[in-house]
């Protein structure tokens, strides 16, 4: 069983402090467990419950209401709250899909924001926001590398499917080179990235991960590039800032970059442009269609 502090929780479901202990003092499906120390902790059951809770408190639900509620008459309630969710409810109700390995809900919350709000929308607003919860949960160990693998699994597949959907711009399309350096392996963020660009007419070239330094010159030759992209998972910022430096160096090429965030100076070099977000990478990328 996985223990979780009160501050995980916070960051996980967005109910505050101050409204746990609250909470915590009026019902007793909410206590949770302490350390020796005193400490509060909550169980993954209790985490569930509370991101249930989060979602149909969105809704108007009185708790008293929820605490008289069977799990099975709060997932269905649920099931039905997220009919006309808002994003934030709709994130949660991943996590919850992904800690039960459940595919057909994970399918069902996606397809549907799809439906109501597009593709681009359900990447940026919704997939996005839920895979920094992901990595909120991977760094402080609380879901097995089998979950992770899961839903990113899931979410490869339907990224792969949209960008298939996609034409691919015309030569004199404003080029963009997405890569992963040597030693990183997550792609989802670069996926995401790839179809932002070719949904904005951008020709993408698109070499994955652990491209070698050399290839990455060879290449800069070739294509011209307006932009390189890449991202960094890496926790070291010296291994991330000696690879950024290098590579902007020497091909003079503009570079955005986006993962570990960085507190070097090196965030101000023009060459250099850090993406906090998908709307930060949208908001480039069509100010340079509009320019070029």
């Amino acid at each position: 069983m996985s223990r979780y502090s009160m501050a995980q929780i916070v960051s996980l479901t967005g109910i505050n402090s101050h409204t746990l202990r609250k909470w915590e003092s009026r019902y007793d499906f909410l206590i949770p467990e302490r350390t020796d120390t005193n400490i509060r902790f909550y169980s993954d059951a209790q985490l569930k419950k509370l991101l249930n809770i989060s979602i149909l408190r969105g809704q108007g639900v009185r708790l008293s209401a929820i605490g008289q509620m069977t799990d099975e008459e709060i997932h269905k309630m649920v099931a039905e709250a997220l009919i006309g969710s808002d994003q934030d409810a709709e994130v949660k109700a991943l996590v919850l899909s992904m800690i039960n390995l459940d595919e057909q809900e994970f399918d069902n919350i996606i397809k549907s924001h799809i439906l109501k709000n597009g593709i681009l929308n359900t990447f940026t607003e919704v997939i996005y926001p839920f895979l920094h919860k992901v990595g909120v949960l991977w760094g402080i160990n609380k879901i097995m590398p089998a979950q992770e693998h899961f839903v990113s699994n899931l979410i490869r597949q339907k990224i792969c499917s949209a960008i298939d959907l996609l034409p691919i711009a015309p030569k004199n399309a404003p080029r963009i080179i997405m890569f992963l350096a040597e030693g990183e392996n997550h792609e989802i963020g670069l996926l995401l990235a790839c179809f932002i660009a070719k949904k904005l007419g951008w020709r993408v070239y698109y070499l994955g991960q652990n491209v070698p330094h050399d290839n990455l010159k060879t290449m800069a030759n070739l294509v011209k590039p307006n932009y390189f992209l890449t991202f960094f998972v890496t926790t070291t910022p010296s291994v991330i800032e000696e690879k950024i430096i290098k590579l902007s160096s020497e091909t003079q090429t503009p570079l955005l970059f986006s993962g570990n965030p960085l507190n070097s100076p090196i965030k101000n070099n023009d060459l250099l442009i850090y993406l906090e977000s998908p709307t930060d990478l949208i908001v480039v990328l069509e100010k340079e269609l509009t320019t070029s």
